[in-house]
């Protein structure tokens, strides 16, 4: 089993900022994707911003420009997502997911973290 530890989320106005950390604990675990997905109040979970093994970033096209998914390279199980110009249309619930393999398993193993909530309001 991988957990993983969130942190960063909270209150803000809106054009405000945050920033998001996700980490596994598990040295072992090695990464596929990992990035943050997110569920506004009523609707279903969607993604927000994901990054390779490679380095290669998607974002979602609502949080282009104003988003930053990063990768801390020495210790690559851990990323950040920068959130600037934050809407009230980002609130929700925010996930942290990562996607890998255990030694010696061909299995892709797919975890979630608990949330955060993230609220974005005058």
């Amino acid at each position: 089993q991988v957990q993983l530890e969130e942190s960063g989320g909270g209150l803000v106005q809106p054009g405000g900022s945050l920033r998001l950390s996700c980490a596994t604990a598990r040295d072992s675990f090695s990464i596929n994707t990992m990035g943050w997905y997110r569920q506004p109040p009523g609707k279903e979970r969607e993604l927000v911003a994901t990054i390779t093994f490679r380095g290669d970033i998607d974002y979602a096209d609502s949080v282009k420009g104003r988003f930053t998914l990063s990768r801390d390279n020495s210790a690559k199980n851990t990323v950040y997502l920068q959130m600037n110009s934050l809407k009230p249309e980002d609130t929700a619930v925010y996930y942290c997911n990562a996607k890998g393999y255990m030694p010696y398993d061909e299995v892709l193993y797919d975890y979630w973290g608990q949330g955060t909530q993230v609220t974005v309001s005058s």
